[in-house]
């Protein structure tokens, strides 16, 4: 058996049928040309030849007596692979859109604790011709860098595959769960090692805390022009910051990795700065449309990877910074450079205590009284009252820089499908793969129903930052080196130039539909061309850009989203 450390089952306390805690992602693959057999049964059989390889496949929870503490992970030696691989057929015309729905609504659905915690499934009738796997996993047992690692074990790096040695026969078990007096007996050894833990690490606890009253004066030479006048200890309430229902949906947008680069470059800030300038452009826009938008800037929760280079255990190593999106301030360009400073000044504070971030803490007695507090609070419409700490969820994960291959098919993108929570209506996770960056936007239903409105405002925000690379400066120098501390994740390095490809690169033939906007004046794009992605099956129309203007960006005409999205 394996405890489950604190903030792994954290997870699982907090979770409730309006807020499951499980991630995924959907890829849209391509078929081997001139496929002719039952791909649903293919992924299967290649499936049940690779589920040895990653822990969250065989592993399942043993829950302690009167849930006195954190369960365990104890090895599933009876996996029915026909309950977790599923198939499913969308009805004609089998539009992009009918999959994100489809999608959504899988995505609400909780997953069976008596068994290992995921579930895959296979979507066909797409009018492409492409087929779908969407994948969900629960948060208990795997971060987004961990969600990395894995996809290890299930992609690869030619369609012809990989041998995978077989695993090795071990000898049954008799009984189908642990003994009561097994579990107890493992629940009080484990208690008293946090606690020990915990004590050792107090004098350490206590410097790190002492210390962030001291401020750091280079954090404030650095970011003194930038700086907001007045600290905002809470974040202001929108309509995004509300208790959520179970209900989902769920929109993808592709934006080229080469061109942000190229954004981070001129600008000088980092690529996670420029996700998250896209992202406040297009929430600023969003708000603005039903004159919502507060005086106050909104706040990001961005979580920060804990994890040491090299390490694929799948668990969670992982906090949480909060970040100023500074849509106060209408200029782009200032806005994502305060972005910037305010990113900044957090992961310096971040540096300064994150050797004594727990990570394993004592919950004895907790399990029962963190998921009675999690429900009550959903369901009371408490979160609607108080002020939220962020207003938006938004992380940045690190994938492959090259095309992958699941079950002998082209995966022509990674489309991450989060977690939305009471008080964080909205989470836009990012992942980058072969020359991409794929943005997965979750949401409750009642709280944002337009959801594709905000994913065609990011693809029109991109536009704008390019086309601002043409108009404004390039920073002086080099840009700021990375911080200590990664934001979940790190970005890829790229091996080519900035693109002269279009924004939203179409992913396969189903195309979202296209943001109503003015039309813009067309703008230059970088002199070097970047490699095209092997994922697109189809180019996507060159999208304008708008010059500076003090006025909110429209979508632009003619952006097309990428295939899934």
């Amino acid at each position: 058996m394996k405890h489950l450390s604190g903030l792994d089952a954290t997870f699982l306390h907090l979770e409730t049928p309006e807020m499951p805690m499980h991630v995924g992602s959907l890829n849209v693959l391509d078929l081997p040309k001139g496929y002719k057999g039952e791909f649903y049964e293919d992924a299967k059989q290649f499936m049940a030849s690779r589920i040895h390889l990653a822990d969250v496949f065989t592993r399942k929870l043993a829950l302690m007596p009167f849930d006195m503490t954190n369960p365990v992970w104890v090895d599933d030696e009876d996996i029915d692979l026909d309950y977790h691989m599923r198939h499913i057929t969308l009805p004609k015309p089998g539009t992009n859109r009918q999959l994100q729905q489809y999608v959504a609504r899988l995505h609400s659905t909780l997953l069976d604790r008596s068994r290992p915690m995921w579930e895959f499934f296979i979507i066909d009738g797409l009018k492409s011709g492409q087929v779908a796997l969407y994948t969900k996993v629960h948060h208990a047992g795997i971060d987004g860098q961990a969600g990395v690692a894995l996809g290890k074990a299930i992609f690869d790096l030619e369609a012809t595959g990989r041998v995978v040695k077989p695993p090795r026969t071990r000898p049954r078990s008799s009984g189908y769960q642990l003994g009561m007096a097994e579990l107890a007996t493992a629940a009080l050894r484990n208690t008293a090692q946090q606690y020990v833990k915990l004590f050792k690490m107090a004098p350490a606890i206590a410097r790190a805390l002492g210390g962030l009253a001291k401020p750091d004066e280079k954090a404030a030479e650095n970011n003194a022009a930038t700086a907001p006048k007045k600290f905002n200890l809470f974040a202001p309430r929108t309509s995004l910051n509300v208790s959520i229902t179970n209900q989902r949906t769920f929109a993808g947008r592709t934006i080229s990795l080469a061109e942000t680069k190229h954004i981070a470059r001129h600008f000088g800030v980092s690529l996670n700065d420029v996700v998250m300038g896209t992202v406040a452009g297009a929430l600023r826009h969003y708000l603005a449309d039903n004159n919502e938008l507060p005086a106050k800037p909104l706040v990001a929760g961005v979580p920060v990877s804990l994890r040491e280079a090299g390490d694929e255990t799948a668990n969670n190593q992982a906090s949480m910074i909060l970040v100023s999106l500074a849509t106060d301030i209408t200029d782009p360009v200032q806005r994502l450079k305060a972005i910037n400073a305010s990113s900044t000044r957090s992961k310096s504070t971040m540096n300064r205590f994150k050797a004594v971030i727990l990570d394993d803490f004592p919950t004895f007695a907790a399990p029962w009284l963190v998921s009675g507090i999690a429900s009550m609070v959903g369901r009371s419409g408490l979160v609607n009252l108080l002020p939220p700490a962020a207003n938006v969820a938004i992380s940045n994960v690190a994938g492959a820089p090259f095309p992958m291959y699941f079950a002998g098919a082209l995966v022509t993108s990674y489309y991450p499908v989060s977690i939305a929570s009471h008080g964080t209506a909205l989470n836009v996770t990012v992942q980058s793969y072969n020359g991409r960056m794929d943005y997965g936007l979750i949401a409750c239903r009642r709280a944002v129903p337009d959801i594709t409105e905000i994913g065609d405002y990011l693809l029109a925000e991109h536009q704008l930052l390019m086309g601002l690379t043409q108009t404004h400066p390039a920073a002086a120098g080099p840009a700021p080196a990375k911080a200590a501390i990664p934001e979940s994740p790190q970005p890829v390095k790229a091996a080519a130039k900035p693109a002269a490809k279009p924004a939203a690169q179409a992913a396969g033939k189903p195309v979202a539909k296209k943001a109503a906007a003015k039309k813009l004046p067309a703008v230059k794009a970088p002199a070097a061309k970047a490699p095209v992605a092997r994922s697109a099956k189809t180019p996507a129309k060159t999208a304008a850009a708008k010059a500076p203007s003090r006025k909110p960006a429209a979508p632009v005409k003619g952006t097309r989203a990428a295939t899934a999205a």
